[in-house]
């Protein structure tokens, strides 16, 4: 059972992921969008707008919460996970997890301002937030297959 939950968690970690890279760059694309003559700025506007929606409550969210799940059964009921939780590396890992859930919730508080056409920041600051996520996943995989400490 251990393995398929594992595969699991590791599925919806990796849909969270793209989910996490996209939105972002939808973000760009809708300030990109405003920037542009009508009817084409209002257009794109509004494809943008469905597009982010169904990215982050049909893949995004349903995964975040998925993958948590999974690693949850994995830390709390396998032996293996019990001993996991013991070790600094894990520590680091479930450090790095917890600041990209609220690197999460902040993208949702994003979409939310973008759903309303109220954008404060510009594409090249987004451009920059999305690179985020990145040294996160890079930290977590780090942790998780050199285990170092």
């Amino acid at each position: 059972m251990y393995d398929y939950i594992k595969s699991l968690h590791i599925i919806f970690v990796i849909t969270w992921f793209a989910g996490l890279f996209y939105i972002v760059r939808l973000f760009v694309y809708q300030i990109e969008a405003a920037a542009m003559p009508s009817p084409e700025k209002e257009i794109l506007q509004k494809q943008y707008k469905i597009m982010t929606y169904r990215l982050w409550y049909i893949i995004t969210w349903p995964s975040s919460i998925l993958a948590s799940f999974f690693a949850y059964c994995l830390l709390f009921f396998t032996d293996i996970g019990k001993a996991w939780l013991q070790m600094p590396w894990m520590h680091v890992k479930l450090v790095a997890v917890v600041t990209i859930l609220i690197y999460h919730f902040y993208c949702s508080r994003v979409l939310k301002q973008f759903q309303r056409l109220e954008n404060l920041k510009s594409h090249v600051w987004f451009r920059w937030f999305n690179e985020f996520p990145v040294l996160m996943m890079l930290l977590v995989i780090i942790m998780v297959v050199v285990k170092p400490f």
